[in-house]
């Protein structure tokens, strides 16, 4: 059973960063990609970033290009994010996802985690 399980949210200042980590289990994802998404109350899930299992491609939403880092240990079978400059606006609950044939479109995963909450505040 594939099980993804984020961790590291919280609550961070305006300006600070925050590490977020997926812990992927279950299956090799050897041709998988694994995904970041947010979600705000009332609103679509956002995509934010992905990176290939295997080759390592990165892809990220405008919105966090060069704030924002995906990264992974495929020794560990653990994907991150590294969040740097967080405005308020990235305030929502993450989820970590991975599937086959996943770019942007959240339709393309076929594996979620539960979310961890980040919220950006003074």
């Amino acid at each position: 059973q594939v099980q993804l399980v984020e961790s590291g949210g919280g609550l961070v200042q305006p300006g600070g960063s925050l590490r977020l980590s997926c812990a992927a289990s279950g299956r090799t994802f050897s041709g998988y990609a694994v995904g970041w998404f947010r979600q705000t109350p009332g609103k679509e899930r956002e995509f934010v970033a992905r990176v290939r299992w295997s080759e390592g491609n990165t892809y990220y939403a405008d919105s966090v290009k060069g704030r924002f880092t995906i990264s992974k240990n495929n020794a560990k079978n653990m994907v991150y994010l590294q969040m740097n400059s967080l405005k308020s606006e990235d305030t929502a609950v993450y989820y970590c996802a991975a599937g086959l044939n996943g770019y942007s479109n959240a339709g393309g995963y076929d594996y979620w985690g539960q979310g961890t909450q980040v919220t950006v505040s003074s």
